[in-house]
């Protein structure tokens, strides 16, 4: 007899909204068997007639599972009325109704048929995920519905997402709700925290767990690393206690997954990633252990491309994992992490469309036919700097023009890689070798499967003209059972899968004449799908390199591309120093580089040293400098302005506005506009000289040159004839005194001019000098015959009437060769002292 599910009880509700509706939003928790429970029950209805029902799972394990738990409960086998398919498997028959797909193969029959005909209904399972595949699927599938497509059924099912939100979106839709979780979950924390490896963590976890409960222990891991490490760890104690310790993840053979999934005769401990998380059931679980790590997909800059990235998991995901210990019975989640940190888990993770890079989603949509992707009815719109990030690639990649999607973008959206692969493979196959280049494009769509680190330094070079190639020939050499090159060490299960995906890729691809030189083929292939990541080395021998963009990298220890000018930074990583290390790298000759891209001119700089325009002729490709040689500049416009705007930086170095006779000129200048504003004079400030730069500039290429100009007759020029006129009467360089002598005047930033003059000059005036049409009065320095200021002021008659005779009988002591007469208003003014009678 079927076991009853809490979904059970609102079937008849969602049918009904169905029958009422095009579209409905399910929210159940885990356990409440929506997976398993929702597709089958529409196979009754109406509506669908003889169409089929896809059902969406975000992962492989997944979707297996429910295939094969809807057919059992069905009394049938997968591949009859119930099926699935998923990456490098496909068990579907003509009676199949129900089809249980992944998410990358959901949005694939999407390109394939827009109009998805003989499909009568759409469910997207565990939609709280956000996979940016489920966002697509639902936004594609909603535009069908919409369009073309109104009897089509849209069904939206979430653990944990609010569902008032997709509900507005699918046009207000009815909402069901089913009830908790089958049986209750005891959750405890640690408590203190605990900074050990995730491996370590979990042994200890299970060890703990084992003691409380006697079931089977579930146990959550960031990954297939620190899966195997916490195997190593349990594998003493496990085998002391008959205790089966297995593992749980996406790449895991299918037997071996199935095994997992079946009850078996001993006690078992499942080491899984976040695969486990949510809708499949593991009988016989009873007792979660949780790390609360998961690696999430993240765009990382470094590679370019999409890469799983270690982090902590959300309250949401964390709620899942603790339900899988309650799906048969009640059960315990030790979480090993404390009270205090989990307050500070976020509640969701960020959708996927937040945080990965949209290339591939753009060149979906673009191929299926939408031409304006800011303006697609997305669930949650991308950020739009993030689409035009990815809009500029697929253009880089020529995948798309100004007309849209071009001849090789449709070849690389039918490939099941990111486009910078795709266009690799493509670029290979086109040369002659698709499986070589579907391999490299494997080789850099997967786990590496020679870890971190690829040593190349004991093999019979150490040198070498690409890492990806050096890649590509260990992992032939391996699957011709020849021994591997230098200290490499290889990981059997992830080479196993890439050639599994090489196989899988090399199958949709074209192969075109053969190239006579094989690496010279496949290296411009990885060119083709980083043309953006072009390096040029700083200088010969050096790691040092200048990549297109102008961010520096520095080839990493374990790169052996020690030669090469030029080449392609594949992967990238954080490195000691503000560079970037480059991990994996390509070799290219200039030659191959795309023509478009690749341009010459002369430009113009300024060096500071010689203080005069240069000009180099460069070939760039985009924004990296390929060659640099002297040259002549052609254009005496453009030479001007270069020589102007470095002049404009520091106006009185280049043009020596401090020499005397121009800084005084100047001065006069900015005092007389100051004092009679009425007149309009230019106070040759910064602004004043722009007018004057371009002319003053051109033809001439130093400062040397700019000098040599007439800058007295060039600032006169500035000024109308009265103007002038005026500022010679009014703000004099030099001033006459009695004496007759003409005494140059003292201009200053602030304050009046100053006039430096003997006692003696002076005798016969009654009134202190003005300027500026008699509004301003000279500052009078009367000088002591030893030619030092004996008095300061700017009121000569009140010097004459009461400070003179003081200075008078003070000096007549001390210079008596100097007239000091008793009334200086009458006495004759001297230039010199008199000479004395013999």
């Amino acid at each position: 007899m079927r076991q009853h599910l809490p979904i059970d009880d609102v079937l008849p509700e969602v049918l009904t909204a169905l029958e009422r509706s095009s579209a409905v939003v399910i929210k159940a928790p885990t356990g409440a068997g929506k997976t398993t429970r929702v597709p089958p029950a529409l196979l009754g209805a109406d509506w669908l007639g003889g169409d089929r029902v896809i059902v969406l799972e975000p992962r492989r394990i997944a979707a297996r599972a429910a295939a094969r738990r809807i057919a059992q409960e069905r009394g049938g086998e997968v591949g009859g009325e119930v099926g699935y398919q998923i990456r490098f498997e496909r068990r579907i028959s003509r009676e199949t109704r129900v089809v249980v797909v992944t998410e990358g193969i959901l949005v694939r029959m999407l390109q394939d048929d827009p109009f998805l005909e003989g499909v009568g209904a759409v469910v997207l399972d565990e939609f709280h995920e956000r996979s940016i595949h489920t966002d697509l699927a639902l936004a594609m599938s909603y535009r069908v519905q919409r369009e073309v497509r109104p009897e089509l059924r849209l069904v939206v099912m979430s653990a944990t997402l609010e569902p008032e939100r997709i509900a507005r979106y699918l046009g207000d839709c009815p909402i069901v709700v089913s009830q908790g979780r089958t049986y209750p979950v005891e959750v405890s924390y640690l408590e203190r925290a605990d900074k050990r490896y995730p491996d370590e963590l979990a042994a200890s976890g299970v060890r703990r767990a084992a003691e409380i409960d006697q079931g089977d222990i579930l146990t959550f891991l960031p990954g297939v690393p620190e899966i195997r490490r916490a195997a190593e760890h349990l594998e003493a104690w496990s085998r002391a206690r008959d205790i089966a310790v297995l593992p749980l993840y996406g790449d895991l053979p299918s037997h071996k997954q199935d095994a997992v999934l079946q009850p078996g005769p001993r006690r078992r401990v499942v080491l899984a990633t976040n695969v486990a998380e949510t809708s499949i059931t593991i009988d016989g679980i009873s007792t979660v252990v949780d790390t609360g790590l998961a690696k999430v997909m993240r765009f990382n800059p470094d590679t370019g491309l999409n890469r799983l990235e270690l982090t902590r998991i959300s309250v949401a995901s964390a709620d899942q994992r603790a339900g899988r210990a309650g799906r048969t019975g009640p059960g315990r989640c030790l979480r090993m992490w404390t009270e205090l940190e989990h307050r500070h888990l976020s509640a969701q993770e960020l959708p996927e469309i937040q945080r990965i890079d949209l290339t591939g989603p753009a060149l979906e949509l673009l191929a299926w036919g939408e031409s304006d992707l800011s303006q697609f009815d997305w669930f949650e719109p991308p950020d739009e700097a993030a689409l035009e990030q990815a809009l500029e690639l697929l253009r880089l990649l020529g995948a798309v023009d100004d007309s849209g999607v071009t001849a090789i973008g449709r070849q690389m959206v039918a490939l099941p890689v990111h486009p910078r692969l795709a266009r690799l493979a493509l670029e290979g196959a086109r040369r002659g070798f698709p499986k070589e280049a579907a391999l490299c494009a494997a080789i850099l769509s997967e786990r590496d499967p020679f870890g971190r680190r690829f040593d190349q330094r004991e093999a019979p070079t150490g040198r070498s003209r690409s890492d990806v190639l050096d890649r590509l020939d260990a992992l032939i050499a391996h699957e011709a059972r020849q021994p591997l090159p230098g200290r490499v060490r290889l990981n059997r299960a992830a080479a196993r899968f890439i050639l599994k995906s090489r196989d899988q890729l090399a199958r949709r691809l074209k192969e075109g004449p053969r190239s006579s030189n094989r690496q010279r083929a496949l290296l411009r292939a990885v060119l083709a799908g980083y043309p953006d990541r072009v390096a040029k080395r700083r200088q010969a021998g050096s790691r040092r390199a200048l990549m297109v963009g102008g961010k520096g990298v520095e080839l990493a220890p374990e790169s052996a591309l020690l030669d090469p000018e030029l080449f392609v930074c594949v992967e990238l990583r954080d490195g000691p120093r503000a560079e970037a290390y480059v991990r994996m790298a390509s070799a290219v000759e200039e030659g191959w580089l795309d023509e478009e891209r690749v341009t010459s001119s002369i430009d113009l700089e300024f060096d500071r040293a010689l203080e005069r325009v240069t000009a180099m002729r460069r070939t760039r490709y985009g924004d990296l400098v390929l060659s640099e040689v002297n040259a002549q500049p052609d254009d005496p416009a453009a030479v001007s302005r270069v020589l102007a705007a470095a002049a404009r930086e520091d106006l009185v170095h280049a043009l020596e506005l401090d020499r005397p006779n121009i800084a005084g000129l100047l001065m006069r200048i900015r005092f007389l506009a100051e004092a009679m504003p009425e007149l309009k004079i230019p106070r040759m400030e910064e602004s004043d000289w722009e007018g004057l730069l371009s002319t003053l500039c051109y033809g001439r290429r130093s400062f040397a040159e700019l000098r040599q100009q007439p800058l007295t007759e060039i600032i006169r020029g500035t000024m109308g004839h009265a103007q002038w006129s005026t500022l010679e009467q009014e703000a004099p360089e030099r001033l006459e005194v009695p004496s007759g002598s003409r005494i140059r005047l003292q201009y200053r930033e602030s304050g009046p001019p100053v006039l430096a003059v003997r006692i003696q000059e002076m005798y016969g005036l009654a009134q202190t000098p003005r300027l500026a049409g008699q509004r301003v009065p000279v500052l009078l320095h009367l000088l002591a015959p030893n030619m030092r200021p004996q008095q300061i002021t700017d009121d000569l008659e009140s010097f004459w009437a009461n400070t003179y005779p003081e200075v008078r009988k003070e000096l007549r002591q001390r210079y008596p060769k100097h007239a000091w007469p008793e009334d200086p208003l009458t006495a004759r003014p001297e230039k010199r002292p008199r000479r004395k009678r013999r």
